[in-house]
């Protein structure tokens, strides 16, 4: 009889978790389980805390409720599945605002990711140069064909499109430049209707079309108590042993088509044998593991680059705020701040009676890290000037105020990130099927897509050990 299966699931963000607890409902009885992380703590970027007595996201704040085609997205799935859904919530107010020439002025509504499919909806912030998006009598996109998203913007709709509402979207998610991010990865609704339609904005209504959102239906949830909440269900709900403080520093191949996992301190290593591994560990920490045994793989692994951000909180007593969920700011304003977010007036659940918002507030884009390296002091000075300036209030000195600096958070798709993402994860099923990557650095940001990226991996495992056995 075959010993039940053992699992290491490297890397304890949602990624890793999501695997676990797939696996744990998928995996035979028996199987072993392990998450190796890190750090001290399960989440990854899920990180909820305290400030003056109130509860505030210091990574992620929300999801999607959505998938792409118009279903379920793969979070509201997992929150499901862990019994969380009486913890829903959903923002009570959704307008945001784009903070262009000095003033607050509200993101037009109808666009895809700030790309319009009515040009007249969007000229309150930016002046499309319409005549450019003409029908040439053919798709705009070939049928694998990837672009830059500024590339296709500026070409149809001109510039001001681009750095006023595509570009400020793309960096509030990505804190990249549209110019360098590519089209497919970030926008795959847009690109699978460019491969249709002939004109930009025909593909952004078509896209829109392909995925109707019910009228009122929310964009986007959170768990009422934080995001650390899921974290803390998903762990339970795996069974999984999880290691914490555990560096995982070398991966080698087994002769039976298993792994050895090499940990603890180099002069006595803790060395570790599992059928397989799903490594859901950004792209550099995976490439540094997998030169070894899988180089060309790493090759193509290590190339992705990341963003680095600072998200800076401020708990302010009674400050003069918009009835907005927040405010994206664009590169061209010269700005820090990047985004801003009015969380207790965003979030329902979060307001106070003693009148105390909570502010926070995105720093850094890409090539831009040095601002993220500045001393926690000046960076709170800098969001509260900025913040004051483009509201036109003078805001209260803050309570308190939070700091946390994310280093090497965001991953940068460049055009064909994900056939070389394809390309790699084919070199391994042909190699040693037994190891599966997952997480951002693959398929995309945001919770559903890294959920959905791990469930994944975690399905592909299992078809490879039950071939095994038959």
């Amino acid at each position: 009889m075959r010993r039940p299966w053992r699992i290491a699931v490297v890397g304890g963000g949602i990624t890793g978790l999501a695997a676990a607890v797939r696996l744990r409902d998928r995996a035979p009885a028996g199987t072993t389980i392990t998450v190796y992380e890190q750090s001290g703590a399960l989440g990854g970027k899920l990180r909820t805390g305290r400030l003056a007595g109130a509860t505030v996201e210091f990574g992620a704040e929300s999801f999607l409720m959505r998938d792409p085609a118009g279903g379920e997205s793969a979070a509201v799935a997992l929150v499901r599945r862990l019994g969380l859904t009486d913890r829903l919530v959903h923002p009570t107010v959704g307008q945001a605002a784009l903070a262009v020439d000095g003033t607050l002025r509200p993101i037009p509504g109808g666009t895809l990711v700030g790309v319009p499919g009515d040009l007249d909806r969007v000229a309150t912030v930016a002046e499309p140069t319409a005549a450019a998006d003409v029908d040439a009598g053919r798709p705009l996109l070939g049928p694998t064909e990837d672009v830059a998203v500024g590339a296709l913007v500026r070409a149809r709709l001109g510039d001001q499109v681009l750095e006023r509402l595509v570009d400020p979207m793309l960096g509030g998610v990505y804190a990249g430049r549209a110019d360098d991010l590519s089209l497919v990865t970030t926008m795959p609704a847009l690109a699978r209707a460019a491969r249709v339609e002939r004109t930009l904005t025909g593909a952004v209504r078509a896209a829109q079309a392909a995925a109707p959102r019910a009228p009122g239906s929310p964009v986007f949830g959170a768990l009422a108590g934080g995001l650390t909440g899921l974290v803390e269900a998903a762990a339970t709900a795996s069974g999984a042993d999880v290691r914490l403080g555990a560096t995982v520093r070398a991966l080698a191949p087994t002769a039976d088509g298993g792994w050895r996992l090499t940990l603890g301190p180099v002069p006595a290593p803790e060395l570790v044998d599992v059928d397989a591994v799903v490594l859901a560990v950004p792209a550099r920490p995976a490439a540094r593991l997998l030169a070894d045994c899988a180089p060309t793989v790493a090759a193509t692994v290590g190339r992705l680059d990341y963003a680095s951000v600072a998200l800076v909180t401020l708990a302010l007593p009674e400050p003069e705020l918009p009835e907005l969920s927040g405010f994206l700011v664009p590169a061209t304003e010269g700005l820090s701040i990047k985004a801003a977010t009015f969380f207790t007036t965003k979030w329902g659940h979060l307001r106070r009676a003693d009148g105390l918002a909570l502010v926070r507030a995105s720093v850094g884009r890409y090539g831009e890290e040095r601002q993220v390296q500045l001393p926690d002091a000046e960076l709170v000075d800098t969001v509260r000037r900025e913040l004051a300036e483009v509201l036109g209030a003078k805001l209260p000195a803050p309570l308190a105020s939070h700091v946390r600096r994310w280093g090497g958070a965001l991953p940068q798709y460049a055009p064909g990130h994900l056939d070389r993402v394809a390309g790699a994860r084919t070199a391994l099923r042909g190699s040693r099927p037994t190891l599966a990557l997952a997480g951002a650095g693959y398929d995309g940001v945001g919770i559903p897509v890294c959920v959905r990226s791990g469930e994944t991996a975690a399905d592909e495992i299992i078809r490879v050990l039950e071939g095994a056995v038959t």
